[in-house]
């Protein structure tokens, strides 16, 4: 594999799991809405209401199941073709209208978090060109105001939706509107605007959606808004998307619902009022326990996730500067929820791990708000983040250029010096097409983290092996003279600079993230700080990197190959342990604690997975350092004995 290909097949690598919904997965979540809404209008009491109706319900749950089994398969695709055959037997049974609603709302998630189905723009959508694009595509049928009356539809059969319809209207989410405008209803009128862009569907959905909500309502929420009310329960797009007015009335209350009438006429306010990162945190484990309580069991588990990496990990730097011990408090109390949940425990244990976790995370910000985050915290804050996440990065790249120097392979820093300086470059573009163009997701950047973390484990151990079978001034020697005009041009330097690589990118989107966090934190007054923190931790690196290189190729030769193998292995250790923990945040590898200490900054959590997977590579060390001992011994004995012999 080219050096190229490998970089590109990293960096898409957070991405791939945020855009592997196609529209199969989508198509699915559009018939679970569709039977969530209108089985009421087929079936009441139990006795058919609408014959035409219900078959279509038999037809749509039928193909459901016929969906699910098609789909890619992953682990909870068995649960949700059972759940599926479930619903598909509730409408032959004919039975109640907020039992189908309440299977068909439970199975559309469990579909959405196996599947990662995206379900909200990636920045709020212009509802002026929703009105335009209505009157153009939707008012011949539809009605100039939505009202179902007009003149292309008066003989339609289904006629077309009545959008004050607010009974109807109220269980549909923006989102369901979104997949109808996208899919299309098989066996109406109702067809699939394809040929429209993703933003223009998304702005003629919100603008469809706010066609029930009275004006006096959407002032209210206004107001709501502007005082803070209901930043939890909309914390992003992705909640006023999903939610329908009805679920946000049952989980938040009346206010809540007046803010959503308001965001959906005014989505851009979500922007300008974005949330700090430990209110996104709580809004995420209060949907969380909501949908625990509804039986959404995987759903929760995703949220109690998204409000450790999305929300509460990007203040950790933060609070620790103000109070550690809250701080690692906090990680505790979020991993014990999420386990609970994970593990399936009754309601009564998760709700008061839950409310444990929310009175830690309204400790945390009350620390923070009291703090004011001064400009002396801001820059240790910053200063922090860039040494700790850079470090790392930094000694791994120090040591492969020490080696090329004492080498005399100037010529080969090059690819080491592209390997780090693509890391940046494309550190920067996974971030920007993130935030601008696909979403990807926190659980999915830990994803990303973690296998690198691995992959740079490995290699550093191949690089540590390679230098150690090279301390002796023998195999030095034998090296010199037989193979450094090819060597470095072959597997061992596509291996330096993929490592060098790894090493940088691995820390960059999330080191990103982080300053993005601190940088609302700051304020307008901080951010001067945080700019002197960047710049003071910048210097602090050069000084490391300088002493590594000035002092590194002083030592004799023995030493040196020595000292630079063991740095690698060292870094092997650390990373394979941080590597675990980034996929245990993002919930893909299970976490089981044990009694023992933890030392993050070494990798070392207090997990059985964690530290048996650096048990492992030092294992592996152990082993390698033996064979490669032994290799380098048997030529020695043998010249002994010839000598002897002699």
């Amino acid at each position: 594999m080219s050096f190229l290909r490998f970089l590109f097949l990293v960096v898409l690598l957070g991405a791939s799991f945020a855009s592997r919904a196609d529209s199969s997965p989508q198509t699915l979540v559009h018939i679970l809405d569709y039977v969530g809404v209108d089985y009421a209008g087929a079936v009441e009491g139990g006795k058919i209401k609408k014959e035409d109706e219900y078959k279509e319900m038999l037809e749509f749950t039928g193909e459901a199941v016929m969906l699910l089994r098609n789909l890619p398969d992953v682990s909870q695709r068995a649960a949700l073709v059972a759940d599926a055959d479930k619903l598909a037997r509730m409408v032959q049974s004919k039975a109640s209208a907020a039992d189908v609603a309440a299977a068909a709302g439970k199975l559309r998630w469990a579909v959405i978090t196996a599947y990662n189905v995206a379900i909200a723009p990636k920045s709020a959508p212009d509802l002026k060109l929703g009105a335009a694009l209505y009157q153009s595509n939707c008012a011949a049928c539809h009605g100039a105001q939505g009202r179902g009356d007009g003149a292309a539809g008066a003989k339609l059969d289904p006629a077309p939706s009545n959008f004050h319809d607010r009974e109807r209207m109220e269980q549909r989410s923006v989102y369901s509107l979104y997949n109808t405008i996208t899919l299309g209803v098989k066996g109406t009128a109702m067809a699939p605007f394809g040929k429209l862009s993703e933003q223009e569907r998304w702005a003629l959905a919100f603008h469809v959606s706010g066609f029930p909500a009275a004006a006096d309502g959407a002032a209210r929420g206004e107001e709501l808004w502007r005082d803070g009310k209901g930043r939890q329960a909309f914390p992003d797009l992705q909640n006023l998307t999903t939610l329908s007015a009805r679920e946000v009335k049952e989980r938040f209350g009346d206010e809540a619902l007046a803010v959503r009438d308001y965001l959906v006429a005014r989505p851009e306010a979500l922007d300008q009022g974005k949330p700090s990162p430990l209110v996104f945190a709580q809004g995420k484990l209060n949907e969380a326990l909501a949908a625990y309580r509804k039986g959404e069991r995987a759903a929760a588990r995703q949220l109690a996730i998204r409000a450790y990496v999305e929300g509460y990990e990007l203040v950790e730097a933060s609070l620790s500067n103000v109070d550690a011990d809250l701080m690692h408090e906090g990680e505790r109390e979020m991993m014990a929820l999420r386990d609970l949940i994970g593990a399936g425990a009754p309601l009564d244990k998760v709700e008061a791990q839950a409310k444990r976790t929310t009175a830690t995370l309204e400790r945390a910000r009350e620390r923070l708000d009291s703090s004011t985050l001064s400009p002396e915290a801001v820059f240790t804050s910053s200063f922090v983040i860039l040494l700790r996440e850079g470090l790392e990065a930094l000694l791994v790249v120090a040591a492969i250029v020490a080696f090329l120097i004492k080498a005399g392979r100037r010529d080969a820093l090059v690819w080491v010096h592209a390997g780090w300086i693509g890391a940046l470059v494309l550190g920067f573009a996974t971030w920007a097409v993130a935030s601008y163009a696909i979403e990807i997701s926190g659980a999915h950047r830990e994803v990303t983290e973690g296998i690198t973390g691995l992959i740079a484990a490995a290699m550093l151990v191949y690089v540590g092996f390679w230098l150690h079978s090279r301390a002796s001034a023998t195999a030095w020697q034998s090296f010199i003279n037989d193979s450094v005009g090819t060597a470095l041009a072959g597997r061992t330097l596509w291996t330096m600079a993929t490592v060098s690589f790894i090493a940088v990118y691995r820390e960059m989107f999330e080191t990103v993230l982080f300053y993005q966090a601190l940088w609302i934190q700051a304020g307008e007054h901080g951010q001067a700080a945080l700019g002197g923190g960047l710049l003071a931790a910048v210097v602090a690196l050069a000084a490391i990197g300088w002493a590594i290189f000035r002092y590194s190729v002083r030592l004799p030769l023995g030493p040196f190959f020595n000292v630079m193998s063991w740095l690698m292995c060292v870094l092997a250790v650390v990373l394979a342990g941080k590597g675990m923990a980034a996929l245990q945040e993002s919930g893909h590898v299970a976490s089981t604690g044990v009694s023992f200490f933890a030392v993050p900054a070494l990798g070392i959590f207090p997990t059985a997975q964690g530290l048996g997977v650096q048990a492992l590579t030092l294992v592996a060390i152990g082993i390698g350092f033996y064979l490669v001992g032994r290799a380098s011994r048997e030529p020695r004995e043998a010249g002994k004995q010839s000598a002897t012999a002699t």
